[in-house]
């Protein structure tokens, strides 16, 4: 083509086209080079993909690009046009080989070009889908890439032209009507790689408004607006290094060219992608990034220009007349009127100084250079020339200082305390003060000299041929510092901010501290040496690093410790100023101290800088003070001599290859605790905790017993009754709880006597006598017995028949068929038997009864009727009475009978009462007789071992240890048969057990064969009981007799007794395999442990589960199990309120949830039963944990399109026409199980969120305008909501607790609120919005936060939920603030800004701000969940999880089919952040 260019016209529209195109640009050159031009702003060596393959990605592409301005260009309708060419003109090929001289001086100081490719975007616009009425953009932009190279070396040249650049970004493909926009992408990629997603080569220069706006303005060559990059190997891309770079501009914010370049051949995740450039000293680090692609087929090592001999390259171009106007390359025809002089510049944009006088110190004067101007400080003045100061002079500082820090265990924060500083410049003295730093953080600061030292580098005094700080930054620079103590490599970062010069010259600064620091004693004092520290100057930043010592000393003893620093001072410098490359400061004092007095932290230093000379260099550094060594944690890097070091293991670990492993002191032996402790092994060291009973002593080592609590009961300061009429029951809290004793009724404070013999509990043929509290019963003459059960003298047993006891005993009923009627007395023969008809006296209603007494259904007459004929009724086959008991269940009055006060009766498989009958709710058990009949004398009270009930015929008389049971009574004090309102433990004989143990005291003692108390024997409660009798032959409790003599109240959940349940146990002490709760009526199965079986529970009145003979499993006690049963040993059985007992799955893993007794703290524990940092909740909240297993999920099968999500914690996203399920396993994304949930054709949905107490998911679509719904349900339907009223509905949030939801509409600029069902609809907000985009709910708080991305004025605000207090929270360093998050956990509000990159996070009132993670790509929606967030990117078009506490990307998604991924919402499987 020689020196003519070609002109490329840009035909209609691409956008239909499935092909990539572009222009083939080969020479007749002997060393052409084979490229293609897209209008995109691109250049490749080979074809290019579907457009919608790569530009709206971030680097790395999946095919080789050269990228001076990456985006959605156009040149439809006349739009612009692009030029390229291939020159070998000498004025050219010079001018390019003037600007490659110039950023590398060093390496291509002789480089000539023989050729030069140029390729020119001459104002191409942004691509829009125009309506009829919307017109086309007026900003367009400008700009050129060349390519020069020899036989041996190839140079790449980004030009940019002042105010050819008025756009910086283009809409992405498939954004509908959601507002976005992604910013160009500048650089260069290699394209290689089995997945270039994760695994290739780049380079990126700019990818965000704030470094591509600097493309213009700053360079690496020293001429504004141009770029050079070596791009001659392709094993990297390297930026130019002038000796005199370009005008920076103000404000001093960092442009493109930066120091993060990074060399990238990784399959890592975002956390290693290219970083871009935003400054222009790219030598300021020492690693080079990878760069250009080569040709496909060709070597690594070959370098994008052809090889010596002449070779061509092959062309991967197709015929550039066979790309339609369909497609996103361009057509060319030749243009013999282009300029080949395309390096030409306005010299209309030089900044002169009478232009900018006025930025110029009234000290100072201006000069003009070839491209620009500068200020210098005139004589006996010195500073950067926009601000100076006298030489000599007394300088004052003032500023804030705000920080947060971890001192040892301990959380410090401090917001705007003063700092002072005090300058004597004439002998480079510094003096710093700063007030109000709570301890122990004050103390832990004083090592930190750096603090001070900065002053001390501003204002040094100056050798001859040097210049302080201030000479070169001025009063305007940011110091970025980072400080590392060792041993314990605690890591704080300082920022000091100058923001110039006030009133009388002082200069205003801004200090902000956080991270960890090193604890100190208050009788420390420290003390750091003279020292010498080396600075490395450019035009606009200062670096250092060193290592540096320093002392503690308390009394005679010394410490020597160390810390390595970092800093970096960025300033806005005149690139024509020419600093030293190095300079050395000197520091001959420094003092550091604490006014305990005043408060005051105080540094003092006296420095003087000077030259540093060739052979001075910096000092060998240790591995471990770079962490550089190998150590593994936890073992700590000791630095030797040199750069020898040793791994060393802390107090409590021992040495295991590099690392160490923890020693077990409890099981070793090794422990010291005193007696009555419990030891528990802690990693590194362990506890001892005091035993129950037993608090820590003064010395806080020995355990000393509690002093037992003043009790009412025991002195008589209690408002209860007599003790023959009450007893007092000792309460948490010091206030006891009165009861009447059996015999007498009432509040426990007034108790009157209850009349027995009213409800004829004796025997028909005996006499009952009431007496205070009691009754007895006498047999009539005639009679002998108990009163209970009375025979005839000659020995015959008089049994009444349940007719006759009927007659005896006539009870109200409900109405309805029964063997007795409504009120009925029934109708006995001579041998006591029911007539077979029966007839009410007062209603007149007749019916036949069968042999029970039972009505015959269908045979009641009405009165005055004919009554009708009974046959024989033993023929009938009706229900027994037990069973007609069951269905007709009844209130009775109390006393024996067949079935208790309010008690349903238990039958066997034929219908007939089992001997043994227990009430539900009180908990009583007593024998019966065959007919239901209570056996006088055989009830148990609740909670004591049941009777056994054989023939229900005979009649079991009672033990005095039995009688004791059933008729407890308060007792002197003292040795006694009981103790003090003691309910007696009887052996199965119904003797005496030899130890007893009081129920509510906790005391113990030996009691003889009578029940008698042995003197002495009594213990304390918590203390090791007695050994009474023979100690072999006692018969210890099983688990589950314990907990019936000690029921207690537990959480709810599974467990082994449940809420308030006292456990049903066997013949042998051992949990029945079925349980059931007296009161509730709930029914479970237990194992052999009686823990409950997940998924068994069964609801009040339904069938009871199946349970299976819990045999013994074969597996050993996991150690949740171990370590419960460690500490309920410990606990004796019964733990107290404020201790802890941790909570085991069936299977024996730990309960993924733990909570502290009750005091409402929860948390939750990995695998291994450990507290995961940040989840403990205060009392009212529980986490979200995570379970370890999944309960089993049995669902009918749903509907084509709908697939059901599994039990667990998961994400659901939005994705064009669809939402996806991803589930998580911890906070890990499990790919392999993503799959769609929800099919929505038509739809484009954006806002998500869920409902947890309905299970249901709730999404905006702005191709609908609805709002929808559906349940999580399997075969459940989407269901409208919403449509009428929207325009584009974009961001969703559910209140569950309020039933309420809220969203944003960017087309109608409003904030909503309906309720769940779309009623009660109305407006919050329709003023003051722009853009509004996401927004986010704390339903606790009753707190709403939403963003507004508006461009001009980005902000968050908040409001209450019904619409009060609006404020704006957020409205300065934020650009585009589309996702937005509320942790109901953490309580922060947090947001995902594609702007700044920057992930955020602040209090709910605006505080605490802090960045979180600055390098994201184009985030869209963002959740929190644990320790995580996960957002989804327009760049990446999937999910990325980034760590909470590190900011590291840890994880990421790509679906299969690639699209834009919008809202994303967090699925648990309870509602978290709920008050109980």
């Amino acid at each position: 083509m020689g020196p003519r260019g070609l002109r490329a016209r840009g035909g209609g529209r691409r956008g239909g086209g499935t092909d990539g195109g572009g222009i083939s640009a080969a020479s007749e050159h002997p060393a052409p080079l084979s490229l293609q031009v897209g209008t995109n702003g691109v250049i490749s060596t080979q074809d290019f993909p579907r457009e919608t393959q790569y530009v709206d990605d971030d680097f790395p592409t999946d095919f080789p690009v050269v990228a001076p301005f990456l985006a959605d260009l156009d040149t439809s309708g006349d739009r612009g046009n692009i030029y390229y060419r291939q020159d070998d003109s000498p004025a050219v090929l010079g001018q390019a080989a003037g600007y490659i001289q110039a950023g590398f001086p060093r390496t291509a100081g002789a480089f000539m070009p023989t050729n030069a490719f140029i390729a020119t975007w001459e104002d191409v616009g942004a691509y829009q889908e125009l309506s009829q009425d919307a017109e086309p953009s007026k900003k367009l932009n400008t700009f050129q890439a060349v390519i020069a190279y020899d036989d041996e070396d190839t140079y790449a040249i980004f030009l940019y032209p002042d105010g050819g650049l008025q756009f910086l970004g283009t809409r992405p493909k498939e954004s509908y009507n959601v507002q976005l926009e992604l910013p160009a992408r500048v650089g260069f990629s290699w394209g290689d790689g089995d997945d270039p997603k994760r695994d290739g080569l780049f380079h990126s220069l700019a990818s965000s408004e704030q470094a591509l706006r600097q493309l213009e303005r700053e360079s690496n060559v020293g001429v504004p607006g141009v770029w050079v990059f070596h791009v001659g190997s392709a094993e990297h891309v390297e930026p130019g290094v002038p000796p005199v770079p370009s005008v920076p501009q103000s404000p001093p914010h960092r442009g493109p060219g930066t120091a993060d370049y990074t060399h990238h051949v990784s399959t890592q995740l975002p956390a290693h992608r290219g970083s871009e450039a935003t400054s222009s000293r790219p030598h300021q680090r020492g690693i080079v990034p990878q760069g250009l692609p080569p040709s496909p087929g060709q070597e690594r090592s070959r370098r994008l220009y052809p090889d010596g001999d002449g070779g061509a390259w092959q062309s991967y171009s197709a015929n550039p007349s066979s790309y339609s106007s369909g497609h996103h390359g361009v057509g060319v025809e030749e243009d013999v009127h282009f300029n080949p002089d395309v390096f030409t510049y306005s010299a209309a944009s030089k900044e002169t100084c009478a232009q900018h006088h006025g930025t110029c110190s009234p000290h100072a004067f201006c000069t003009d250079y070839a491209t620009g101007f500068c200020c210098h400080c005139r004589a006996t003045y010195y500073g950067n020339g926009r601000q100076c100061l006298p030489e000599g002079a007394v300088h004052r500082l003032n500023g804030k200082v705000s920080g947060s820090l971890t001192v040892g265990r301990a959380s410090v924060r401090f917001q705007e305390v003063d700092l002072h500083a005090y300058i004597v410049g004439s002998d480079g003295r510094a003096y710093t003060a700063i007030s109000g730093v709570p301890q122990p953080a004050t103390r832990a600061l004083l090592p930190l000299l750096p603090i001070g030292g900065l002053f001390a580098w501003l204002f040094a005094l100056e050798e001859p041929g040097s210049e302080n700080g201030f000479s070169i930054t001025g009063a305007e620079f940011t110091q970025s510092l980072e400080v590392t103590f060792y041993p314990g490599e605690e890591k704080v970062h300082i920022t000091q901010t100058a923001e110039g010069l006030g009133p009388d010259n002082y200069l205003s600064l801004k200090t902000h501290i956080q991270g960890e620091v090193p604890f100190l004693p208050e009788n420390v004092t420290v003390h750091i040496g003279p020292y010498k520290e080396l600075y490395h100057y450019s035009s606009s930043a200062v670096m250092s690093s060193a290592h540096r010592e320093y002392v503690l000393a308390a009394g005679t003893a010394n410490q020597t410790l160390s810390y390595r620093l970092h800093q970096n001072i960025s300033f806005t410098g005149c690139p024509h100023a020419r600093p030293p490359a190095r300079q050395q400061l000197s520091v001959a004092r420094a003092f550091a101290l604490y006014d305990g007095q005043e408060h005051v932290l105080r540094y003092a230093l006296a420095a003087r800088v000077g030259s540093a000379s060739d052979d001075v260099q910096n000092p060998l550094v240790n591995p471990c003070h770079d962490g550089t060594h190998a150590c593994e944690a936890p073992a700590r890097c000791q630095p030797g001599v040199g750069t020898e070091y040793t791994c060393e293991c802390a107090a409590g670990y021992r040495p295991d290859g590099r690392g160490c492993r923890d020693v077990d002191e409890c099981t070793e032996g090794l422990s010291r605790c005193s007696p009555f402790t419990l030891c528990l092994n802690v990693p590194g060291s362990y506890r001892c905790e005091c035993r129950s009973g037993y608090r820590p002593a003064q010395d806080g080592q020995a355990c000393v017993p509690l002093a037992p609590p003043p009790d009412p009961c025991e002195d008589g300061r209690n408002p209860c009754a007599p003790r023959d009429r009450a007893r007092c029951l000792p309460r948490a809290g010091g206030h006891p709880a009165c009861q009447c004793l059996p015999g007498y009724s009432g509040d426990g404070i007034h108790c009157a006597d209850v009349d027995e013999c009213a409800e004829n509990p004796c025997h028909p043929a005996a006499t009952c006598y009431n007496t205070p509290g009691s009754f007895s019963c006498r047999c009539q003459p005639g009679y002998e017995g108990d009163g209970f059960q009375c025979t005839h003298a000659e020995g015959g047993t008089q049994r009444l028949t349940p007719c006759q006891h009927q007659q005896l005993y006539p009870r109200e009923v409900p109405p309805g068929p029964s063997p007795v009627g409504d009120g009925h007395v029934p109708q006995c023969d001579e041998e006591g038997q029911y007539r077979p008809l029966q007839c009410h006296g007062s209603s007149g209603h007749c019916w036949c009864v069968d042999a029970a007494g039972q009505e015959i259904a269908g045979t009641r007459t009405a009165p005055g009727s004919t009554p009708p004929r009974c046959g024989n009724p033993e023929a009938i086959q009706q229900l027994t009475p037990c069973e007609h008991e069951r269905l007709y269940p009844r209130a009775v009055p109390p006393g024996p009978s067949p079935v208790g006060d309010g008690h349903v009766p238990q039958c066997d498989e034929e219908g007939r009462y089992r001997p043994l009958q227990c009430h539900g709710s009180s908990g009583h058990c007593w024998c019966v007789d065959a007919a239901g009949q209570e056996i006088a004398g055989t009830r148990t009270a609740p909670g004591s071992t049941p009777p056994r009930c054989g023939n229900p015929g005979g009649t079991q008389r009672l033990t005095p240890c039995q009688h004791q049971q059933l008729y407890p009574r308060a007792v002197p004090p003292g040795p006694s048969l009981v103790g003090d309102g003691h309910v007696p433990q009887c052996d199965e004989e119904g003797q005496y057990r030899p130890l007893q143990c009081h129920g509510s005291s906790g005391h113990c003692w030996c009691v003889d064969a009578a029940g008698q108390e042995i003197a002495g024997t009594r213990t304390a409660p918590g203390s090791t009981p007695p050994r009474c009798g023979n100690p072999e032959a006692i018969q210890q409790l099983t688990p589950c007799e314990h907990e019936r003599l000690y029921p207690r109240a537990v959480p709810p959940g599974p467990s082994p007794v449940g809420d308030g349940h006292v456990p049903q146990c066997d013949e042998e002490g051992r949990y029945r395999p079925l349980q059931c709760h007296g009161s509730s009526g709930h029914c479970w199965c237990v194992d052999a442990a009686g823990q409950e079986i997940a998924g068994t529970r069964t609801a009040p009145g339904s069938t009871p589960p199946r349970c299976g003979n819990p045999a013994p499993t074969e597996r050993p006690q996991s150690m949740c199990e171990r370590w419960r049963q460690s500490l309920l040993e410990h606990y004796g059985g019964s733990p107290r309120h404020d201790q802890y007992v941790p909570q085991c799955q069936p299977g024996g893993e730990f309960t993924p949830l733990q909570c502290h007794g009750d005091s409402g703290y929860c948390w939750c524990v990995d695998e291994s039963g450990r507290e995961i940092q940040g989840t403990r909740s205060e009392p009212g909240t529980t986490p979200p944990c995570l379970p370890s297993v999944a309960p089993p999920s049995v669902r009918p099968s749903p509907r084509p399109d709908v697939s059901p999500p599994t039990a667990g914690t998961f994400l659901l996203y939005a994705q064009g026409q669809q939402i996806g399920y991803l589930p998580l396993n911890g906070t890990r994304l499990q790919k392999e199980e993503a799959k769609t949930l929800l099919s929505l054709h038509g739809s484009i949905v954006v806002g998500i969120d869920y409902d947890c107490r309905e299970k249901t998911i709730y999404w905006t679509d702005v191709a609908g305008r609805t709002i929808s719904r559906a349940s999580l349900e399997p075969g459940a339907e989407p269901e409208t909501i919403i449509n009428s009223g929207l325009m584009s509905p974009e961001g969703l949030a559910v209140d569950h607790l309020r039933r309420a939801m809220f969203w944003t509409d960017s087309g109608l600029d409003k904030i909503e609120r309906a309720r769940l069902d779309g009623s009660e609809r109305r407006v919050l907000f329709d003023t003051e919005l722009v853009n509004p985009r996401a927004i986010a709910v704390d339903p606790v708080r009753g707190n709403l936060y939403w963003t507004d991305w508006n461009r001009e004025a980005p902000k968050i605000e908040t409001s209450t939920v019904n619409g009060a207090n609006r404020r704006v929270l957020v409205n300065k360093d934020i650009g585009l603030p589309n996702g937005l998050t509320f942790d109901p956990f953490s309580k922060l509000l947090c947001w995902a800004d594609a702007g700044t990159k920057h992930l955020e996070c602040t209090f709910p009132d605006g505080t605490g701000r802090r960045v979180v993670q600055n390098n994201l790509n184009y985030p869209f929606s963002i959740i929190s969940y644990a320790n995580h967030f996960y957002h989804t990117d327009w760049r990446r078009d999937g999910v990325i999880a980034i760590d909470k506490e590190t900011g590291s990307f840890t994880d990421e998604y790509l679906p299969e089919q690639r699209s834009h991924l919008y809202g994303i919402t967090a699925v648990y499987p309870y509602c978290p952040g709920a008050r109980k």
